[in-house]
Parts: C-alpha cells; sequence; structure tokens
C-alpha cells in the first residue's frame, strides 16, 4: 500500500482529500504545514506527498528539497501557468488546481506512483516504440532529472528553451520533447539560427512573395509555415537579429506568420523550442535581445548538464559511442584500455558530448588492434599532463632522501594527490598548476573531485 502525506493548512481541503485517498486503497497522513510535516514525519518513509503551493510559514515547494528523491505534487488555488511553471522549475513532479476533479486528482496520483516504482534502469527520454529517433543516454542524477522534466513538458504545448553549453545534446533533447509529445506524427524543422546569413535569416523562417527582393522570382514558404502542426526547433537562437527577434515575438503572440512582401498573415500552429549556449537574460539587459521576447520563451526551461558534471555517464557514453563506431566501421569489438578510461573519467571536455563522440570516432578509425589506448583519443592537453606527472612522482620516489619505497600500483589520481600534498606548502598554487603541466583551473578541478584542501593562507 502507497503511503502519501498530505499537506494543506484548510482542514475541509485536507479532510476531504485523505477520504477521497483512503477510500481508493492508499495510506494517509496528513498536517497543516512544513514545519508540522518534517517535525511528526519522516518525509522519505512517504511514496508521495501532494502540498499545498501557499502555507503558513514556509511554502510547500520548500519540501521539494526536504523530501529528497520523493515526489512532491503541488495543489494551488492561484491556477495561473506561472506559479505552475515555478513550482515545476523548483522540481514538484506535477501540479494540481484547486478546486481539482476527483478523477483528476486521482489519476495524477497514479501515474506518479506508477512511474516512481518503475525499473530506474530505463532512463531513455525518448519513447520505446520502434519508430523512435532519439536515445539520450545517462544515469546520473541530473540527466534523471532532466527526463522527467521533459516527460512532463512534452505532454503540453509550452514553449521551451533549453540552455547549456555547446555540444551537451540540446536538439536530441529537443526532439525527445518532440517525440513524446501530440505532434509526433507531423513534422520537427530544426534551425541553427547562427548558420543563416542575417541577411537571409527573415526569408528563410517566414518566407517570401515573388518580388519582395533581388532574386525573389517566385513565392516561397519559410521554415514555421513548413512546421505546421508539427514542432520548430531554433538553435542558437541568441544569435538571432533584433529584425527576426520582432517576427518572431509576433508569432509567438498571435500564432500566426507573414511572409516577406506579404500583405495578409498567415495563421500557423507551430510549438516553438529554442536553444543557446548564451546569457539571454545579460543579453536582454545589454540590449542584444528583446527583453520581451526573451520573456516569451522563458516558460519552461530546460538546462543541458555539461559531460564533466556527469561521473559515470561519461564511460558509459564512450562505451555506446565505441560499439556504434566499431560497427559503422565494420571494425571487430573493441575495448578501452585502464588508462584510456582513466583518461575519459579525468579529461575536462570543453567540447562536452560531442567532443566525445568525435575522439572515439578518431580512435576506432586509427586502432590496429583491439585495444583503444589514450594516445588514439587526440586528447593532447591532458595526456601530457598526466604522464609528466606520473614521471616526476616516480622521479621523486627515486631520491635517496626518501624512506619509502617507489610504488607502481598507484593510479594517476593517487600520483596527483601525491605530488600535491607533497609540494603545495614549497609551491603556489600557479607553480604547482606549471609544474604539473596544466591550468590553474585544471588544478582546481582536480582538487574539487579528489577532495584536496588548498593549503591555508598565513
Amino acid at each position: 500500500m502507497s503511503r502519501i502525506l498530505i499537506v494543506e493548512d484548510e482542514s475541509i481541503i485536507r479532510s476531504a482529500l485523505k477520504r477521497l485517498l483512503e477510500k481508493n486503497g492508499y495510506d494517509i497522513s496528513d498536517v497543516e504545514s512544513v514545519a508540522d510535516a518534517t517535525t511528526h514525519h519522516s518525509l522519505d518513509s512517504f511514496d508521495l506527498i501532494i502540498s499545498d503551493l501557499r502555507l503558513p510559514g514556509a511554502p510547500g515547494t520548500d519540501l521539494i528539497e526536504l523530501a529528497g528523491s520523493v515526489p512532491v505534487l503541488i495543489m494551488t488555488s492561484y491556477a495561473s501557468l506561472r506559479s505552475a511553471v515555478d513550482a515545476m522549475k523548483l522540481g514538484a513532479v506535477d501540479y494540481i488546481a484547486k478546486p481539482f476533479d476527483h478523477d483528476e486528482m486521482l489519476n495524477t496520483v497514479a501515474g506518479i506512483l506508477q512511474q516512481r516504482s518503475a525499473p530506474a534502469s530505463q532512463p531513455e527520454a525518448a519513447p520505446a516504440e520502434s519508430g523512435s529517433q532519439t536515445s539520450i543516454i545517462g544515469s546520473c542524477q541530473a540527466m534523471q532529472e532532466l527526463y522527467r522534466r521533459i516527460a512532463k513538458v512534452a505532454r503540453t504545448d509550452a514553449t521551451v528553451l533549453i540552455l547549456g553549453e555547446s555540444g551537451t545534446g540540446k536538439e536530441l533533447a529537443a526532439r525527445a520533447i518532440h517525440e513524446q509529445s501530440d505532434r509526433s506524427g507531423k513534422p520537427m524543422i530544426c534551425v541553427n539560427c547562427a548558420a543563416i546569413p542575417e541577411t537571409l535569416i527573415e526569408s528563410e523562417l517566414f518566407g517570401h512573395e515573388k518580388g519582395a527582393f533581388t532574386g525573389a522570382t517566385s513565392s516561397r514558404s519559410g521554415l514555421i509555415e513548413a512546421a505546421d502542426g508539427g514542432t520548430l526547433f531554433l538553435d542558437e537562437i541568441g544569435e538571432l537579429p533584433l529584425e527576426a527577434q520582432a517576427r518572431l515575438l509576433r508569432f509567438l503572440q498571435e500564432g500566426e506568420i507573414r511572409r516577406v512582401g506579404a500583405v495578409q498573415p498567415l495563421t500557423v500552429d507551430v510549438r516553438l523550442i529554442a536553444a543557446t549556449h548564451r546569457d539571454l537574460k545579460n543579453r536582454a539587459r545589454s540590449g542584444q535581445f528583446r527583453e520581451d521576447l526573451y520573456y516569451r520563451l522563458y516558460v519552461m526551461e530546460l538546462r543541458m548538464p555539461p559531460l564533466r558534471e556527469r561521473d559515470n555517464d561519461i564511460i558509459e557514453l564512450a562505451e555506446a559511442f565505441l560499439d556504434k563506431q566499431s560497427q559503422k566501421l565494420g571494425c571487430e569489438h573493441l575495448n578501452f584500455t585502464p588508462e584510456a578510461r582513466q583518461l575519459l573519467r579525468s579529461y575536462h571536455w570543453p567540447g562536452n558530448v560531442r567532443e566525445l563522440e568525435n575522439a572515439i570516432e578518431r580512435a576506432v578509425i586509427l586502432a590496429d588492434g583491439h585495444q583503444i589506448t589514450p594516445d588514439l583519443l587526440g586528447l593532447e592537453v591532458e595526456p601530457q599532463s598526466l604522464s609528466e606527472l606520473e614521471s616526476q612522482y616516480q622521479q621523486s620516489q627515486a631520491e635517496p632522501s626518501r624512506s619509502e619505497r617507489p610504488r607502481t600500483d598507484l593510479s594517476l589520481d593517487d600520483y596527483f594527490q601525491r605530488f600535491v600534498l607533497e609540494n603545495q606548502d614549497q609551491m603556489s598554487e600557479t607553480e604547482l598548476a606549471k609544474t604539473l603541466g596544466i591550468s590553474r583551473k585544471s588544478l582546481w578541478e582536480r582538487r574539487q573531485k579528489l577532495g584536496i584542501p588548498r593549503k591555508p593562507k598565513g
């Protein structure tokens, strides 16, 4: 029997909801505030928490962090899109407006509990049907949160803004949203705003009439019109010229477009997903991006985590890319050496997943045997510094003044840790980084990864 905690300060609503859920076989506890919930109950003992948004003392959304992995369903009598979106951004599993329909509440609760009990070993954001084109790989906590948000927002027509560094897979996330939506049978048009010349971007997006400009020898529909009924994905929207931004804003506000040179507008039904690696809010403040368009785009936000923050996903992705490239190039099964795996884990990956895939493809092409070694990956900076580090440590261990015998079974992380701890009293951070052949930033990141504190000043 699933255990559910109700947090609601209005006794009539709390009692009615408790009776409804108990009648349908749930084990219910109820309190009237966040403070009561944390004082009288262990939140992680519940399968679901249903909380009002506005409560005496702390808001219901505070329970999201306090509950950890337990999903929190937010109820609000302020059924505005803004309050719902804010709750979702904070991590609510879902929201429901008061007064709620009994069937809607029961269906929502059943859906959340069913999803919670599903095996955690199936993290793909894309549906499992054979027609699905998208498979996002990764099982770290940040990616699990991303999958959950994709599944949630896909059921709506809300505009989505995907943020993340270059190479993190923003287009894959957009495709996953499209494929899980009701529009999956309609076209998804992808446009890289940075790849189209500024003089042509309006014509490409909105189309043009014959004679609208020199070279317009016939009428032509634009990419937004081509996406009618489906999804338009605008990648690198931060590069869109201001004139085109004004046209795009009208499209979002009115659901209509006007071809360049046309008088009459055309009504279109298109769901917009945008992506950028830029800080649009700062660009809006500086006048480089329309502020009104920014807030139109900022309905639901998804953040793509950089590869360096995805822990064991790096090896999972590398193995998947290795299998893919081996099949593509007709190679026998290849595998990574322990040294290559160590390098994959420790490398900074400024180009993210795209850089990883390119490195694996290069290694498969160059491989002569059955193993992928560090030199085949072509990651120049980090491998050099690590090999230098190993050599330096072995040399230092061989000095007569050392009482400890040299060890050959230490990992490169062990070498790094010992080198830093033994030399940071005599060297500054700049000197340590220079000696190791890495940047100060890389030195700081490795300290964070390995938990090596800096020497206190003074």
